[in-house]
């Protein structure tokens, strides 16, 4: 049974995987920190709330209290979601994709080309010919 974890946690998958996780939260450290202390005052700024974080929608309840709505905390996560896809995107994934094509390219290994569909009176045609051996009779 410890042979077997040692060789799951050896194998380059779950190290990828870790590594992966403790970049990804201190990426998404720095841009929440970017995103708090940069965008959110700039927005808050241009609108003049201060900061977006203290945008609030109240309410009146039926029963003649209040309801409060924190739409600046929704948006201040979703500038934060956006920032960190954006930046791990352009960062990570779109380097390393132009990097792969890259080396495919040097080692002379083509992307293999889509299958050719049919066209549709390729299709009708075989669609005839099916019902035309259909129609025979057996023997």
């Amino acid at each position: 049974m410890i042979k077997g974890f040692k060789e799951f946690i050896m194998r380059g998958n779950v190290i990828d995987l870790a590594v992966a996780v403790v970049i990804g939260a201190a990426f998404t450290a720095i841009i929440n920190a970017i995103v708090e202390g940069l965008i959110n005052p700039l927005i808050g700024f241009l609108f003049q709330l201060g900061d977006l974080s203290s945008l609030n929608i109240v309410v009146p309840t039926l029963f003649g209290g209040t309801s409060t709505f924190a739409i600046g905390s929704i948006l201040v996560a979703s500038i934060n979601f956006v920032a960190v896809a954006a930046i791990v995107y352009f960062v990570f994934v779109f380097p390393m994709n132009r990097w792969k094509e890259r080396q495919a390219a040097r080692a002379g290994v083509a992307e293999p080309e889509e299958a050719k569909l049919p066209t549709e009176q390729e299709l009708l045609m075989q669609i005839r010919d099916l019902l035309q051996q259909q129609e025979k009779p057996r023997a």
